[in-house]
This record gives C-alpha cells, structure tokens and sequence, in this order.
C-alpha cells in the first residue's frame, strides 16, 4: 500500500500576492487598487500571512501603514519572486497564436484622444486584437499584461516613455454661449473632478481675475464635462489636445485666447525592453506622430 504523507503546506499566493503589492507601495489602498480587490481583502490577506509566519508584517496606525524589520527584510525576495512570475507570465501570454494588444489609458484619454488615432493603428495592424482599460492611475507594466499605458501626467525621462505633447488649456464654450457674455464672471465654469483646481491655476496663470474659480458644477469624467459644455451649459477649461476634435468642428470655440502650459504631458509608456512586443515601439511611435501638433501651440484656431 502507498503512503501519501501530509506535507506541510505554504501560505496561500494570493496573500503572498498581496503582501508583496502592499510593500511595494507601503499601502493597503494602492495594493488594493493593482490588484483589482478591496483594501479589506488585503489587510486580511496580509493578516493570513502574518498568521502563517508568526509575526507582525505591518504596522497599522491612523496614517496608514509601515513594514515592521520582519516585513521590510522579506521585500527583496518578494520582488524577485513576483518579477520572476511576471517575467514567466508574459513569455507564455506571447506564445498565443493571435496577438492581443492592450492599453491602459486616463478615462478622458481613452474616450476623446484614442478612438481617432487607434482606428488608423488597427488599419495598418489587422492582424492584431486592440483592446482598451480606462483607469485613473497608470498600471505597473512589469507586472500587468498590458502593452502600452497613455496617461497625462509629468515627464520623467525615461527611456521607455515618449511625450506626445505639452498639456495646454484655456477656456472653452459652445458657440450659442460665446454670444451672450462679456464676462467670464458671468457665466457658469464647468469643473472636472480630476482637474479640480484648473480654473484656479489658469486664472492665476494668465491673470484673469476670476472671482469665484472653485464655483459651479463638478463631472467625475472629462467626457461628460466636454458634452455638457457642448449643450450650453457652461464654460469649462479645455485641455487643448483632449478637445481637438470639437474644436477643428467647430462644436466648441476658445472663449478666451489666452493659454497656459499644465506642466504635465501626453505620455505614452512602455514595458522594458525584454517584455515589449517586436510591435510595441512601432505602435507607440505611430501614436507619438499623430500627436496634437495644434494643440501644442497657443494660436490654436
């Protein structure tokens, strides 16, 4: 008769999962939000392991949380571990007969500045299967499958990230609206939940001295903002190269000439080297060529 011992078993993945997302970013939230779970489901991730070691992992406190020296000293391993995983993960993903391609982008990106450019990608690839995630924040590409992210944000020159062009805003309305005002003060300002303070900064900016830049209604997507500008509803500051479209329209108009420079770009990221598709440069420079080249200039008409 065989004899099939017990053997003595290790910690579950997915906490080990957790733990190494959470000591990455020494936040429960952040691991929460790259892993696509709840930040209780990691903290009771992180309690399981805590459990199966014997010892304390985090330190929890009203600010958040700190790796205690027993947690701080597995990182390392931990990193490797899971950067061995992912590494493993994407040789396999691309042993698939059909290529799938998939970009990470801000909402506002995916909705008014992908959908044009990406149709001209899929005419020159159409073999490959484009697939696009709206999200607020950029993924990890050394550990999510996707192959390139789009994002404003600011530059930090590095190797695998191209500016497609500057974030440049100014004040735009519908044309029925742009009739009936002599003032900015005297209309409504439409305000993206995102870019709260752009009223502010661009008063400040250019000098315009408006008296209530934080008043009027708020829009948790930039979209939304843009269509309710375009009924009339008020004005709302235009990130020039999201609002191409409707301007070269003539759906929206300039309602005041003067622009300023956000300090952020239109950036596109790429996974290193090794984790690229033989594609992945070629698309992602594609893009960088059909970037706003207008939007980039203050005369923009």
């Amino acid at each position: 008769m065989s004899i099939a011992p017990k053997r003595p078993k290790g910690p579950p993945l997915n906490a080990m999962r957790a733990f190494e997302a959470a000591a990455r970013h020494v936040s429960f939230v952040a691991a929460a939000e790259e892993l696509n779970v709840t930040p209780g489901a990691i903290s009771q991730h992180i309690k399981t392991l805590e459990g199966w070691a014997g010892t304390t992992l985090f330190r929890r406190n009203a600010q958040g949380v700190t790796l205690t020296k027993a947690g701080a000293a597995l990182v390392p391993s931990f990193t490797a571990a899971f950067d061995g995983l992912a590494e493993a993960t994407h040789i396999l993903r691309d042993l698939r007969p059909e290529t799938d391609f998939h970009i990470a982008a801000l909402p506002s990106l995916a909705q008014l500045w992908l959908p044009r450019r990406l149709a001209k990608i899929r005419a020159q690839f159409p073999d490959i299967n484009f697939s696009v995630t709206a999200m607020e924040s950029p993924p990890s590409l050394s550990r999510e499958l996707f192959d390139l992210s789009i994002f404003i944000g600011e530059r930090d020159l590095q190797e695998n990230q191209i500016s497609v062009c500057a974030d440049r805003i100014a004040p735009v309305c519908a044309p029925s609206l742009l009739k009936h005002f002599n003032d900015l003060n005297e209309v409504a300002l439409l305000h993206d939940q995102t870019w709260i303070d752009d009223w502010t900064f661009w008063s400040k900016t250019v000098g315009a001295g408006l008296r209530n830049p934080q008043n009027g209604p708020q829009f948790s997507l930039y979209s939304l903002a843009v269509e309710e500008t375009k009924a009339g509803a008020g004005m709302l500051m235009g990130h020039l190269p999201l609002i191409e479209d409707d301007l070269a329209s003539g759906a929206l108009v300039m309602a005041d000439r003067r622009t300023c420079e956000t300090g952020r770009h239109v950036l596109l990221n790429l996974p290193q080297k090794s984790r690229q598709r033989p594609e992945t440069l070629i698309i992602a420079k594609k893009l960088a060529e059909q970037g706003d080249r207008k939007a980039a200039h203050p005369d923009y008409d």
